[in-house]
């Protein structure tokens, strides 16, 4: 485990010093609210740079003084949170998915700190808010792309964990594919683990041997072979389509400014209090987005897109959730 500072792995604290202004609600603050984040990776991690970046952005903003923990062990991670509380943190930020119990115990030992956490559960008064990444929406927009780019009609999908969280976004991304291509098949494979990028590659290699001509990139790795293999990539949560040029079709990003700036702007205020905080992450909060490579994918596969994300916009379109398992096609 490293706790390090925004700019140095040595550095404990990124202050911002002074009085600052929340931009994002005009309300002066008296001082820059105290922010820790606990990782269990590193913060190059594509989810995990999610909330690192909105993060750096608040504090080069001078809204908090923010300090940081990587790879943290589960075995570390409430001694972590709790070496925060008694720091005086005034918001602590992580995920706490396969330790739940253990987090939400801290956190009702201290009822006064304001705790955000990625859950697949639900919040918890006064002081345990929720967040997740949403993007179900461009999923389902990327797996448009996807469906109208296949010419062997068969999608390889290679994901982490099969937890809610990432079964949703390989729904959304399916249904897309399906709604352009009702004759797509799907290969799916979870390679139990947030970053193994060989095994991934090697996942992808299996699926491309079977007949999979796009690849849909959960993990790292995947996005690796298909530009060994010459074939199309769909991304997630990031855009990698600049390591990966002439591969990456389109990607399902995450932004968390929205969620993070709205927990800030509560506890500045004195006004936080136990919430889900996943709305944020929807496209119309600017939570999520779909970016594209026209020079890659047709004009009226383009027009097709973008007047689906319209209607998701325009409250014309909802996007299934489903956090089931997704499963191969016979």
């Amino acid at each position: 485990m490293k706790i390090v500072g925004k700019m140095s792995r040595r550095v404990l604290l990124a202050s911002a010093l002074g009085a600052s202004v929340l931009a994002s609600a005009g309300i002066a603050a008296a001082e820059a609210v105290k922010v820790a984040a606990i990782y269990t990776l590193p913060v190059e991690q594509q989810w995990i740079s999610r909330i690192h970046l909105a993060l750096n952005a608040a504090s080069e903003r001078g809204d908090i003084e923010y300090v940081f923990s990587e790879n943290v062990a589960n075995t570390d991670y409430e001694r972590v949170m709790r070496e925060y509380a008694e720091q005086g943190m005034q918001l602590i930020v992580g995920e706490v998915f396969g330790l739940e119990r253990a987090a939400r115990k801290v956190a009702g030992d201290y009822p006064e700190t304001a705790f955000l956490m990625g859950s697949s559960f639900g919040a918890v008064a006064p002081n345990f808010s929720v967040f997740d990444n949403w993007i179900h929406e461009p999923s389902y927009l990327s797996g448009m792309v996807a469906g109208k780019a296949t010419e062997t009609n068969v999608i390889g999908m290679v994901g982490g964990y099969a937890i809610p969280e990432v079964n949703r976004l390989m729904h959304a991304f399916m249904d897309g594919a399906r709604e352009v291509n009702p004759d797509v098949k799907f290969i799916v494979n979870f390679i139990d683990s947030w970053y193994d990028p060989p095994k991934a590659k090697e996942s992808a290699f299996a699926m491309m041997d079977a007949g999979a001509d796009i690849m849909y990139a959960e993990r790292f790795g995947v996005s690796d072979a298909a530009v060994e293999r010459g074939v199309k990539a769909i991304g997630n949560v990031i855009d990698t389509s600049g390591d990966y040029p002439g591969t990456v079709l389109a990607s399902a990003l995450w932004h968390m400014e929205a969620t993070i700036d709205k927990a800030i702007e509560s506890v500045a205020t004195g006004s936080y209090e136990a919430a889900d905080y996943g709305q944020y992450s929807f496209m119309q909060y600017g939570g999520g987005s779909l970016v594209l490579d026209d020079k890659l994918v047709p004009a009226d596969v383009v027009e097709a897109v973008r007047a689906k994300e319209a209607d998701i916009l325009g409250g014309m379109f909802r996007v299934n959730v489903n956090d089931d398992r997704p499963v191969s096609d016979n």
